[in-house]
């Protein structure tokens, strides 16, 4: 199964994680995809519900492009196209050439502690 961790970290943690990550590249151990978020909010501006939905949409139905999937979820196909824009420049949506979206991850990790957040 293919997996992405999203965290919320602070700026400190945030280092701390790509030094690791970077000294793991060197020992050439695999590691699982990472994306980090400074806050809450940055998290849920970036990955909202219905971003969400169009996600699960694509990885259950398999390739789509940007009509079919605002048909299938009955939303407007511009707003569809917005949110399949945002969340393929953050690499949670493939597109390929004719258009086709598919979802690289079988499974997005969300964790934020609780008290980092505050």
């Amino acid at each position: 199964m293919k997996r992405i961790e999203i965290e919320v970290l602070s700026g400190n943690d945030a280092l701390a994680g790509f030094a690791k990550a970077w000294k793991q590249i060197e020992r050439r151990r695999a590691q699982t995809p990472r994306m980090a978020f400074g806050s809450l909010a940055e998290l849920f501006s970036a990955i909202t519900e219905k971003r969400l939905e169009l996600i699960r949409h694509v990885a259950t139905h398999g390739a789509v492009n940007v009509r079919q999937l605002a048909a299938s979820l009955g939303r407007d196909y511009k707003n569809v196209h917005t949110d399949v824009r945002e969340l393929v420049d953050l690499g949670l949506l493939d597109k390929d050439a004719s258009g086709h979206l598919s979802a690289p991850f079988d499974e997005l990790v969300i964790r934020a502690g609780l008290r980092d957040v505050a």
